[in-house]
């Protein structure tokens, strides 16, 4: 026999993790739709080139990558952008620019798992790709806004910075040529001690003093305006810091303008992003009861990344929700909601001679906007509704011989118990619409 297992990093979802996980696709879809993105979707292998060199040496290691049956170097995709830039470049002499994109798909990364994070997982993306328009940076922080809102997290802080600020900051200490080292330390504050992370920077060769500084920078907090004053005089020399300092004010100034709650996005400076192709405005998302989680829903400016595979400029800038860890967040503040099975009546399969009308009776309840599921075994009535409630169903519909003969049937609430008669003398019309109300009411 084999031992049934999956490996590490890899796990099944059972039917109420996938329900909850479908739950909140489809609030996505419906905020992404809202926005006017629309749907696409790429190949889970891409020829090796298309990958590497993208989100940076570490990256590079995660990637899962082989040689296929044709002799291809190929890999599997660890994010959706890097696929999307290149769907992009070949693509959107027919799309056209600006073009609204959102992909919801599994991405692998070989990395060492941990809580909420896994070797696959599903991201959802959306972007916009072909404008450098700040009013797309203001919307993707909105859109992130909308559609942590729509799953019903009452609690979370949207933290933006910019890149250009960061580049800034280095310029101004001399670390210029060791930006993407530092910055993907800085990254790591929130996950590591700032005691370990500022130990990295030393082994970079960062001097003790810029250390210090840069530590500093990363503590800053407290109302936007007071942090981006701070952030002023660390920049004051670098053109493209106050470029980033001035996209900063015109996003929290847009999001004020469109109903923002104040507080609900703050500027901190420690967000860096660690995947080298940002250019311009970052952010990262944290539910406030549970911030060690890590970001639930990430993303920022991308300005050159398309430029890999056209000489067509295509600045981009876009985001993605981490369903998985997301989902791990909820379950652990006990705010996710289980469903067992997608079916709203079970259907108990009573008595074998009425096979057709059962059928019927089925086919006009789902062609009233119900989903049932008929039982497909004539058992024992009490068997049938023991396998309904430990399977989660909210209600139970019994039409036994009696009931067939006087043109009644029992709704019965799982939940409560309680069963309710339903006098509908063969018209299906009427036992739809008395089963309907029945589960609206409960």
């Amino acid at each position: 026999m084999i031992e049934p297992r999956t490996l590490k990093g890899f796990r099944d979802h059972l039917p109420a993790q996938a329900l909850a996980r479908e739950r909140i696709l489809d609030v996505a879809r419906r905020v992404y739709r809202s926005y006017g993105f629309a749907p696409i979707d790429t190949p889970a292998l891409e020829y090796l080139e298309i990958l590497t060199g993208k989100g940076g040496a570490e990256t590079d290691k995660q990637l899962y990558r082989f040689t296929d049956h044709g002799g291809r170097d190929v890999g599997m995709r660890f994010d959706l952008t890097v696929p999307f830039a290149r769907f992009c470049a070949q693509h959107i002499a027919s799309l056209g620019t600006p073009f609204k994109r959102y992909h919801m798909a599994s991405v692998w990364r070989g990395e060492n798992t941990q809580r909420g994070r896994y070797r696959e997982f599903m991201q959802c993306d959306f972007d916009t790709i072909g404008t450098t328009s700040p009013v797309a940076d203001l919307e993707t922080v909105l859109v992130v806004h909308d559609l942590l809102t729509a799953i019903g997290i009452g609690r979370f802080t949207i933290r933006i910075n910019d890149r250009r600020v960061l580049g800034g900051v280095l310029s101004g200490l001399g670390l210029a040529s060791r930006a993407t080292e530092v910055l993907r330390s800085l990254d790591k504050l929130g996950k590591s001690a700032p005691d370990a992370v500022g130990a990295e920077l030393s082994a970079h060769g960062v001097p003790d003093e810029a250390v210090a500084k840069l530590l500093g920078m990363a503590r800053l907090s407290g109302p936007p305006h007071e942090v981006l004053a701070a952030l002023e005089v660390l920049v004051s020399e670098s053109a493209g810091g106050r470029e980033g300092l001035a996209a900063l004010r015109g996003l929290l100034a847009g999001a004020e303008a469109a109903g923002v709650a104040a507080g609900r996005i703050v500027v901190d400076p420690s967000i860096a992003r660690g995947l080298d192709y940002y250019t311009g405005i970052v952010l990262e998302s944290f539910l406030d009861d549970l911030p060690a989680l890590g970001s639930i829903c990430s993303g920022g400016r991308y300005d050159d990344l398309a430029g890999l595979y056209t000489k067509q400029p295509l600045p981009g800038v876009g985001a993605s929700l981490g369903i998985d860890r997301l989902l791990a967040g909820l379950e652990e503040l006990g705010k996710l909601e289980t469903v067992e099975t997608p079916a709203e009546v079970f259907l108990v399969f009573f008595d074998e001679s009425h096979l057709p009308d059962y059928l019927r009776i089925a086919a006009a309840l789902r062609a009233g906007g119900m989903a049932v599921e008929f039982f497909p075994e004539p058992k024992r009535v009490g068997q049938q509704l023991k396998v309904a409630a430990k399977r989660g169903f909210p209600s139970a519909l019994v039409i036994g011989s009696d009931e067939f003969a006087s043109g009644t049937a029992q709704f019965k609430n799982l939940a409560t118990q309680a069963s309710t008669t339903i006098d509908w003398h063969g018209d299906l019309h009427v036992l739809v619409d008395a089963v309907h109300s029945l589960l609206v009411s409960r």
